[in-house]
């Protein structure tokens, strides 16, 4: 699904907290129903010329954390950031020690350019970068290719660094059966 922050009438500065509640109720309210698995929505800024950190706190972090805590399969992307954007964004999630995913989306839904916007401690990094290569992972997979490496004799440390990810919103969880794998919110197929 695809959001576009600048709705038709409406200039393309997102500016102010006031504001972005209002759009975070907008976009609250346009997600209508649940896709049947793990997707991502972007949120298409192509067409924002200036978004200031106080309105992208109250609208795009505000709606990810409300996706993860209400369980929902869509995981927010920052699509089209301008390089203003992008340090707007990344003011806030450094401030909130979060992190976002963004790329570039053409018209035509093609993704490239993929990134993370703020930062993870070592391990989570690890554990991103793990899940991003195998696209497919989970912790017992991870501690059998990986375990002695980090020198880890559990699942338990996996599974703690996956679920972090995921609730994030930084991976995608799955569920087979009882049991948990992760993927790469965005995969390019080459």
């Amino acid at each position: 699904m695809k959001y576009n922050m600048v709705q038709p009438g409406f200039e393309p500065v997102l500016s102010g907290a006031v504001n972005g509640k209002t759009a975070f109720a907008a976009m609250v309210r346009a997600i209508d129903h649940e896709p049947p698995k793990p997707t991502a929505l972007y949120l298409d800024f192509g067409d924002v010329a200036v978004a200031t950190a106080s309105y992208l706190r109250e609208s795009v972090f505000a709606l990810k954390a409300y996706l993860r805590n209400v369980g929902s399969s869509y995981y927010p992307v920052a699509a089209n950031a301008n390089d203003s954007v992008y340090d707007e964004l990344l003011t806030i999630a450094s401030a909130r020690n979060d992190a976002i995913i963004s790329c570039s989306l053409s018209s035509q839904g093609t993704v490239s350019d993929i990134s993370l916007i703020g930062h993870l401690d070592p391990k989570q990094q690890l554990t991103l970068e793990l899940v991003n290569q195998l696209k497919d992972a989970d912790a017992v997979s991870l501690m059998e290719k990986y375990g002695e490496e980090e020198q880890l004799t559990s699942t338990t440390a996996w599974n703690n660094r996956l679920a972090g990810l995921a609730a994030r919103g930084l991976i995608r969880e799955f569920k087979r059966g009882r049991a948990k794998y992760y993927r790469p919110v965005l995969e390019v197929t080459e």
